[in-house]
């Protein structure tokens, strides 16, 4: 049994495993990494990154079939699926080498390409080696949640894990689970040519503002996915190459089964009782400095049981960083982090919905609305379908909603105003170019100082003595 001593051990090298060890490794501490799966983790082996390149791909057949309206005559597109999967894999393998072992190892990190497990409240065993550290950070993530669904065991399904190594094209896809993972798979597929049908056991994207997740749900409909809301997956079977979902709502068949039901936190072979760690089904219990119950030990990213982005998990890093290196207090925030569905209209959000915003401000909120069909590059692209909402309190914002084109690249405005304190303002008082799609958020902060200016008697009047005044 080999023994290390070290400053930093951090187990899981995900976005923000990597983002802590490249970070602490480059300002001279000690690090060791362990990893018993995929360097890179989730989201570029099985999430973010091969989701949107087959979103890509599918954007590429729809464009084909859509063209009229430019005066492009629409064609059928010949869907080559398992080229589409060809893309999505040479993805990951151009942007493997960023979060490859051997970088890491230039950088002066030990990396162990072994599981990590608790056996002290300050050791880690990972194969055959046991890591003492002064200070350790659980980066594990999450992985699918597959819930205990009568005959699922029985059936041959697939999860993000694995969708993506699918070479044939399903002929009917469905789905369980209405949420961003769900629909970005449902527009896809059935794009690139699948019938699809989206069963969910309460609202689709019920964690959006629902005016603006309406949006996004009717341009689905539209496009022929068939999404069945209130419809609990009471039991699965499988018949042949035929696979049966029975809900409430009825009973449906397909020739493949998509889980996209939810995460759940990978803290299983972590043995957090040997290290008097504190956790629950969400993940290890933490303080907002994230620390669990014993002090010298982190969790970031999913596993600290909070919002699930990769985003979410590189911002931690920068939190604890801070803290584990310099002994400075920091502690990590949710209001301003923003998150984006990559549908065909985007949905984005960043803060508190409108309804949060009535529910917690009440009579001091404002909020203000834009829609997509005023703004001029987007009348040009005949991408009007959309709508800006902003919640604002004295003057600043303090959440935004938009559905439409860009959306996930607009909600960043947004989520910088919000990060930094800014009020209305600063967002009418910049100058974009024209004709833009970001034109949509200045007239956003336009719209809230208009009836100020514009309604106003006192303006008015005021305007009136200047004009008679002036020589």
């Amino acid at each position: 049994m080999t023994r290390i001593k070290t400053d930093i051990c951090i187990i899981g090298a995900g976005s923000g495993g990597l983002s802590v060890a490249a970070g602490a490794s480059q300002m001279g501490a000690d690090v060791v990494l362990l990893e018993g799966h995929k360097m890179g983790g989730d989201c570029l082996n099985y999430g973010c990154v091969p989701s949107k390149a087959l979103i890509a791909a599918a954007k590429q057949a729809h464009a084909m079939e859509t063209g009229k309206p430019y005066g492009v005559m629409p064609v059928e597109p010949t869907v080559d699926y398992a080229a589409a999967k060809d893309h999505v894999h040479k993805v990951i393998e151009t942007i493997a080498p960023v979060d490859s072992q051997e970088r890491f190892e230039g950088f002066g990190i030990n990396v162990i390409r072994e599981y990590g497990s608790f056996i002290s409240p300050t050791e880690v065993q990972a194969g055959d080696t046991v890591i003492e550290a002064r200070r350790f950070v659980i980066a594990t993530g999450s992985g699918p949640l597959v819930p205990p669904i009568p005959g699922v065991e029985d059936v041959t399904y697939y999860t993000n894990e694995n969708i993506f190594d699918l070479r044939e094209r399903p002929n009917h896809l469905l789905i369980i689970g209405g949420g961003p993972i769900g629909m970005e798979m449902a527009q896809a597929h059935i794009r690139l040519g699948s019938k699809v049908t989206v069963i969910e056991g309460a609202q689709a994207m019920g964690k959006d503002d629902p005016e603006l997740a309406a949006i996004v749900l009717e341009k689905l409909k539209a496009e022929g996915i068939e999404i069945v809301e209130g419809a609990k997956a009471e039991k699965i079977s499988q018949s042949g190459d035929q696979i049966t979902v029975e809900t409430p709502k009825g009973s449906f068949t397909g020739s493949h089964l998509l889980m996209a039901v939810g995460r759940k936190v990978n803290v299983d072979k972590l043995n957090l009782e040997a290290a008097g760690v504190d956790y629950e089904r969400r993940g290890v219990k933490v303080g907002d400095d994230l620390r669990s119950s014993n002090k010298k030990i982190y969790a970031i990213g999913d596993a600290a049981g909070g919002l699930q982005f990769t985003h979410v998990a590189g911002y931690h890093a920068g939190v604890i960083i801070r803290s584990i290196l310099f002994g400075l207090p920091s502690k990590a925030k949710t209001s301003h982090i923003p998150w984006a569905t990559y549908t065909d209209p985007e949905l984005a959000q960043v803060g508190l919905t409108e309804a949060e915003a009535r529910t917690k401000h009440g009579a001091k909120l404002d909020v203000v609305r834009f829609e997509y069909e005023h703004n001029d590059r987007a009348i040009a692209e005949g991408k009007t379908t959309g709508l800006i909402k902003v919640m604002v309190v004295k003057g600043r914002p303090v959440g935004a909603s938009i559905a439409g084109a860009m959306a996930g690249e607009m909600i960043g405005m947004w989520a910088m105003a919000i990060a930094n304190n800014l009020k209305m303002s600063a967002i009418a008082n910049t100058v974009l170019p024209y004709p833009t799609i970001g034109e949509i958020n200045k007239r956003a902060a336009s719209a809230y100082f208009s009836p100020k200016l514009f309604d106003s008697a006192l303006v008015k009047r005021v305007v009136r003595f200047v004009q008679r005044v002036l020589p």
